[in-house]
């Protein structure tokens, strides 16, 4: 039995006059696809980010994560201080920043 089913399995390829390389040809295409429509821009997001992020100074509106609005007081290394009111200051991780309100405004337009 055992004979049978490998001597099919050997005469397959032989049968069909294909190459194996283009059954292989849809799996390839479908990792270019992937690569340049969901990694590729995500990772140019991300570098974005983290530039933006690296660039944060005194006086910069901005909005973290957790949805607080506030303004750059202070930039260290890893985190920044942010001004939510007077004489209101939070101390947040930079990963924490998302954005600054003026990207809100013109995504809803």
């Amino acid at each position: 039995m055992t004979t049978i089913v490998s001597n099919i399995l050997l005469m397959a390829p032989a049968a069909s006059g294909q190459s194996p390389w283009v059954s292989l040809l849809p799996l390839v295409l479908i990792i270019v696809v992937f690569y340049f429509f969901m990694i590729r821009p995500q990772v140019k997001r991300q570098k974005e980010l983290t530039n933006y992020r690296s660039s944060l100074k005194k006086g910069d509106k901005v909005i973290t994560t957790g949805g607080i609005y506030g303004k750059v007081s202070d930039v260290s290394d890893s985190t920044i201080t942010l001004e939510v009111d007077n004489n209101v200051h939070l101390r947040v991780d930079k990963s924490a920043v998302i954005k600054d309100p003026s990207d809100l405004g013109n995504q809803q337009k």
